[in-house]
């Protein structure tokens, strides 16, 4: 059994969190595209066999999959990745054509597209909107307020109330800034300018690779300088700064995920730190634990991510799709149907091994292979 402190409670939480955000994002597109005209054939939650679900009164098929993994919406002529249309719905009457998603202009298709995600990040506007607005904008200032033991900036000398500028010419703004560049700095020398009392002052730090454990109790390497902050200060704002607030956080939290991946990729950060439905699982049955209110921003953050990753450009995912309607609207006609078929069949592959590596690499973070071994 992984090591969880509770795998059943895990998967509950796990679709607790996940179930509302497939919804609201496939509702993103059903919405946008009805507004349109166009008809859904297939509204569903979940892949795989049919296990529940109703037919309205527009002939949509709602319907709960067995496999609890994600969504979709079919509409009617939805039957490639770059709107190549079948002849056969060239051949249908004029009315029942015109409800067809491949009808449609590239504009509103891409908006259709485009609906999901956007829904995504709408969402979590409000969720963290409403958290602000209740407790307070968290700000973390990056001055030092504490050094852990043996740490590295303070044997490098800086002082407790030095406020840090930049790391390696990276602005810093916020606390939470240094982590991301210096984590990413195990064993390398490192460039810090701090303010100290209105004197700048230039400091050459060698973050020290230490393995910390995330919170499901994961180690991940990572480099690490011994700093915390001063405070921590919560500042209340009015309803009309709110929605600013939300979407600076998200903007931000997007800008750590681009600079997350580009690390990893460029093999600045450990792949370890990679996760999958198995390790999402584990994080919302410990997230739970503590309380309501983080659960509800765990959620405010997953559904970021996923509004973040259905928009990159891989075939079968919405950002692979708008790429599609972006060179049609460049040339002036789809993309042809070979380039297609080619694209989607890659992009299929290329999702499917990324599921399975961060399957396996998620069993692995728990210890299962390590129990097969012994």
């Amino acid at each position: 059994m992984i090591e969880t402190p509770n795998f059943l409670w895990a998967i509950v939480f796990f679709l607790i969190a996940i179930f509302p955000l497939v919804v609201i994002h496939e509702l993103g597109h059903y919405l946008v595209g009805r507004w349109f005209g166009v008809k859904a054939e297939v509204f569903s939650i979940g892949f795989g066999r049919r296990i529940a679900g109703w037919t309205d009164k527009r002939g949509t098929d709602w319907r709960i999959g067995w496999l609890p993994l994600g969504g979709y919406v079919r509409f009617a002529g939805d039957m490639t990745a770059a709107g190549q249309t079948d002849p056969a719905w060239l051949n249908l009457p004029a009315e029942e054509r015109n409800k067809t998603f491949q009808s449609k202009p590239v504009w509103q298709r891409a908006l259709i597209v485009f609906a999901g995600p956007a829904v995504n990040f709408l969402f979590a506007i409000v969720m963290l909107a409403g958290l602000f607005g209740v407790y307070g904008e968290p700000r973390i200032a990056p001055q030092i307020g504490v050094f852990t033991a043996n740490s590295a900036a303070q044997a490098a000398g800086m002082k407790i109330g030095d406020r840090i500028l930049s790391v390696d010419g990276g602005e810093i703004r916020r606390f939470e800034d240094i982590g991301l560049i210096v984590q990413a700095r195990a064993e390398q020398p490192t460039t810090f300018v701090v303010d100290r009392q209105g004197t700048r002052v230039v400091l050459d730090i060698t973050p020290r690779r230490e393995t910390i454990k995330d919170i499901t109790g994961v180690g991940i390497p990572t480099g690490r300088i011994g700093i915390g902050p001063s405070s921590i200060e919560r500042v209340k704002l009015s309803p009309v700064e709110l929605p600013g607030a939300a979407t600076r956080f998200i903007v931000y939290s997007v800008r750590t995920m681009v600079v997350a991946m580009g690390q990893i990729a460029t093999g600045n950060r450990s792949v370890k730190e990679l996760g999958g439905p198995v390790k999402m699982a584990a994080t919302s049955e410990k997230v739970a634990q503590l309380g309501f209110v983080s659960f509800l921003f765990f959620m405010a953050m997953v559904s970021i991510n996923l509004g973040f990753i259905n928009l990159l450009p891989i075939p079968t995912l919405d950002g692979g799709h708008l790429a599609f309607y972006a060179v049609e609207a460049v040339q002036r006609k789809p993309v042809g149907l070979a380039a297609q078929e080619w694209a989607y069949r890659s992009g299929l592959i290329v999702l499917l091994a990324f599921m399975l590596f961060v399957t396996i690499n998620d069993l692995a973070g728990f210890g299962l292979f390590g129990r097969f071994a012994g």
